[in-house]
């Protein structure tokens, strides 16, 4: 491997993961509108998130993480997470976090963020810094 090799320099892919490869086709493709590249059913899917790679990769068990598994930053957080509830995305509420009437947070620093669960439960979010 030369010297000159590094990670940070080559295309990044995240990996979520679905019990139900087709429902999460549905969801991600037609609720959040993302681009749908490849699908190996009943394997995996493959998204384009501008220009990084997201594979949906099928899973016998799943344990959600208690955390964000995947986000996008947004311009516009109040717009976006209107259009979303339109799709039927439903924001989650958090005990003892404020959030306004979309569910959304605002951080100390002023950062904005919602979440929501895609079909197997796996924590979702959009942000707007």
């Amino acid at each position: 491997m030369s010297s000159q090799f590094r990670l940070g320099e080559c295309a990044a892919t995240a990996f979520v993961p679905t019990r139900n490869p087709a429902r999460a086709m549905e969801y991600y493709e037609r609720t959040l509108g993302l681009n749908l590249v490849s699908s190996e059913l009943p394997f995996a899917l493959v998204f384009d998130l501008q220009g990084t790679t997201l594979r949906l990769t099928q899973v016998d068990e799943l344990s959600p993480a208690p955390y964000t598994v995947l986000g996008w930053s947004v311009p516009d957080i109040a717009a976006a997470a209107l259009v979303l509830m339109q799709t039927g995305v439903v924001f989650q509420r958090y005990p003892g976090m404020e959030q306004d009437d979309l569910g959304i947070w605002t951080s100390p620093s002023g950062a904005k963020v919602a979440w929501f669960k895609d079909p197997d439960r796996n924590t979702l979010s959009i942000s707007q810094q």
